[in-house]
């Protein structure tokens, strides 16, 4: 069986909805202009997206790309599932009426991930008890996102709860495998973790995959006492695969030898400024399209083609 692949891209690389000084005047048609320019098939969704299915499709049309997926800014850990439900249910009902691959689930209860004056080393911890009762809600919130008609993919993500190896090793295991994994190699790295270990463990949960890339100088050169995940992005920690240190060859060749079909979505947040989107795009496209080849993929590239 051929595996097959798409190619996305985030906002966030023009319009930082966490840090508006990095391109908060920027305009979402830039932004859906140059992610079609760049050769990008779809989109996930930002703070300057449209939030009515007729809008959403109207903006998405005008330029010939797919919604892939988007954010959602999830509170269950500190929430029941029905008022987690209530609040989910516009945004699911979007993407399902728009035509979502899956929903991104980050769990932001106590998240540090926006707030620059705290720390790397203050994120918010879990011990394993309190693991496994989130991870029974989950697993029932993802069951319902499924049968509603939109997979969720849990994002671990810098600053969380859940952020390095051993949280998604234990969420992992306290979860039903409706809970799918969306897997980031940039946070896996940020976080002291090995993402090709990670594939190996937890190849079979994932539903969906971002790719940023890391600057390892930048990295080392933290201080998690110090400095705050924003610090860390307006120091530049991450850009595009093909731009920094990690091997995306390998980590594409991994994913097809376990299976994964499905979107690969460019997703680093940097300054605009100091990076242009429209190059950074680019050589984002040009480094996973060559490594989706590699890899034995055939690229859904549907009127790209």
């Amino acid at each position: 069986m051929t595996l097959q692949a798409k190619l996305g891209i985030a906002p966030i690389a023009w319009s930082n909805d966490d840090l508006p000084q990095l391109g908060g005047d920027t305009p979402l048609e830039t932004c859906l202009a140059e992610s079609r320019e760049a050769g990008f098939q779809g989109v996930e969704t930002g703070g300057k997206f449209p939030k009515t299915t007729p809008e959403l499709r109207a903006a998405l049309n005008a330029h010939r790309l797919e919604l892939v997926s988007g954010w959602y800014s999830g509170t269950l850990l500190d929430n029941s599932l029905d008022a987690e439900i209530a609040q989910l249910l516009p945004q699911l009902t979007l993407f399902r009426d728009c035509g979502a691959a899956c929903l991104v689930y980050g769990e932001t209860a106590g998240t540090i991930q926006n707030q620059q004056q705290i720390p790397l080393a203050q994120r918010r911890r879990l011990t394993d008890a309190q693991i496994a009762a989130y991870g029974d809600r989950l697993s029932q919130l993802a069951t319902f996102c499924r049968e509603f008609g939109v997979p969720l993919a849990f994002h671990h993500h810098i600053g969380t709860a859940i952020e390095d190896e051993h949280d998604i090793d234990r969420l992992m295991a306290a979860t039903h495998p409706d809970v799918g994994l969306l897997f980031d190699a940039g946070h896996l790295v940020f976080a002291g973790g090995d993402p090709l270990r990670v594939l190996e463990k937890h190849g079979a949960r994932i539903n969906h995959v971002h790719t940023k890339d890391v600057r390892a100088e930048v990295l080392t050169a933290l201080d998690w006492q110090r400095d705050s995940f924003l610090d860390a992005v307006l120091k530049g920690v991450y850009t595009v695969p093909g731009d920094g240190a990690i091997d995306f060859t390998a980590i594409v060749s991994r994913l097809a030898a376990i299976g994964y079909q499905g979107w690969f979505v460019v997703e680093a947040e940097q300054d605009p400024a100091k990076a242009p989107p429209l190059q950074y795009a680019r050589i984002g496209y040009q480094t996973l399209h060559a490594a989706l080849r590699a890899a034995g993929y055939q690229l859904n590239e549907g009127e790209l083609a």
